[in-house]
């Protein structure tokens, strides 16, 4: 395999970082012993800019390109959550009803989905006793609950070369 360019990144299905590579792990390092890969990245992933800088950090992170006119998504730039709490005007109107009927139940699980009378304890206890609290929620937000928001992935890790041949402008 040739010689990276120094600030590399390359995506490994090992876990660990081979010589001359670092984990796109967030680390910070300082700049008077990194100088080269400080004039190429900057502070653009953190770091003070006086001391230190940051690598990229790309644990639970998709890359993607940078944007243009239209997308301005910057270099260096973290977006997206793994986890999302709906809020009501992320909803549209809906509600979840429930159809019951006076007519005596006739089986032991509703085929028109319609609940009925019934004298008989089918699955717990005696008729006529209030149905359980959360049975029907009246709650449209999502009760406040995070629910995940990762695309399909497969779990591979990012390194970044620390040495190797500085890249040319032209």
């Amino acid at each position: 395999m040739s010689e990276p360019f120094l600030a590399e990144i390359r995506i490994v299905g090992f876990n660990f970082a081979p010589r001359g590579w670092a984990f796109c792990d967030g680390q910070i390092l300082p700049i008077n012993q990194n100088q080269a890969m400080y004039s190429l990245l900057g502070t653009a992933y953190g770091g003070d800019g006086r001391v230190s800088f940051a690598l990229p950090d790309l644990r639970g992170r998709a890359p993607t390109h940078l944007g243009g006119a239209d997308d301005p998504i910057t270099q260096g730039q973290k977006f997206g959550t793994e986890t999302h709490i709906l809020s009501q005007a992320e909803m549209p109107a809906h509600s979840h009803g429930v159809r019951a009927s006076s007519a005596p139940a006739d089986a032991t699980t509703p085929g028109g989905h319609t609940w009925g009378v019934t004298s008989q304890a089918f699955y717990g206890p005696a008729a006529g006793l209030a149905m359980a609290s959360g049975a029907v929620d009246a709650n449209q937000s999502g009760a406040a609950q995070a629910h995940q928001n990762c695309q399909p992935s497969l779990a591979l890790n990012f390194c970044i070369a620390l040495q190797g041949l500085f890249p040319s402008r032209n």
